[in-house]
């Protein structure tokens, strides 16, 4: 062999060691929700959940209503919207998510939720090509999903929401959770109508993002009857054994210590009463 054939024969070596094994199809039914890693590419399944049930989501009657109506349309093979989800920190939007998703998978076998973080949005076409020729239904889910003044990854969601020329898989739906009703910041929105040379063209792609989502669920601070009620509701669940009176004082306490109320705080609570008394949580 010559010199160059050897050269040439260690290249295609070299070129063979870099590149990817080839992707072995996801066993979709080794788990109900899965977690989308890249690099390489791969759907994580996710033995268990980490969730509450649907009934423990107080004060949020209306968005848990409208989100079940979704997604059970969705899982039983009709039409169905993306939903955002924004509003209050800590009121339960992720666990109202996984919640809908457990319930509409117990009548409906073959619902699959996937997570996917925000910044592997970019590979959400990879995606899409894997679950575009399966006959179950998914739902991706993307967690506290907010974008920067230099953030171009909201172009790669467009993918999922508008579905360019190849279109979105039908059996594919987006949910997504935000602080942000516009998935930017008010004054970075301000900023750009004020320093753009066309102010209403400046921030209208990005801006204009949140109203591709056909559905947008607001969540809102919670006020004390609600947060009192979420609590009752979490005792009564796991059998903490805690009088009225006691109960309100305490979460009263807890919750002025805290800065505030939410679901999120209510929790916690919870989760300190349980273990001064001696239960179980999970």
């Amino acid at each position: 062999m010559s010199r160059k054939s050897r050269n040439l024969a260690r290249i295609a070596e070299a070129l063979e060691r870099m590149s990817p094994p080839p992707q072995v199809a996801p066993d979709l039914g080794a788990a109900d929700a899965f977690v989308w890693h890249v690099a390489p590419d791969r759907l994580e399944p996710v033995p268990h959940v980490s969730r509450v049930d649907l009934a423990l989501l107080v004060g949020v009657d209306r968005s848990r209503d409208t989100l079940l109506a979704n997604t059970m349309q969705f899982a039983r093979g009709y039409s169905a919207n993306n939903v955002l989800l924004w509003g209050a920190r800590g009121m339960g939007k992720s666990s109202l998510v996984k919640a809908a998703h457990a319930r509409a998978a117990m009548d409906v076998p073959g619902l699959k939720l996937i997570e996917i973080q925000r910044e592997d949005l970019p590979s959400i076409g990879r995606l899409l090509n894997i679950l575009r020729g399966s006959d179950r239904r998914f739902i991706l889910f993307c967690d506290d999903l907010s974008f920067d003044r230099d953030d171009s990854h909201y172009k790669s969601l467009k993918a999922v929401l508008d579905g360019g020329i190849e279109g979105r898989p039908e059996n594919v739906v987006f949910y997504a959770t935000s602080n942000r009703r516009h998935l930017m910041p008010r004054e970075m929105i301000e900023n750009e109508r004020q320093s753009g040379v066309n102010p209403s063209e400046a921030v209208e792609e990005k801006v204009s993002l949140s109203d591709r989502f056909g559905l947008w669920l607001g969540f809102h601070a919670c006020d004390q009857d609600d947060f009192l009620a979420m609590i009752r509701g979490y005792c009564d669940a796991y059998e903490i054994d805690i009088d009225d009176a006691t109960l309100r004082a305490e979460a009263v306490e807890w919750s002025q210590t805290r800065g505030g109320r939410s679901g999120r705080v209510a929790w916690q609570y919870v989760t300190d009463l349980a273990g001064r008394r001696g239960v179980r949580l999970g």
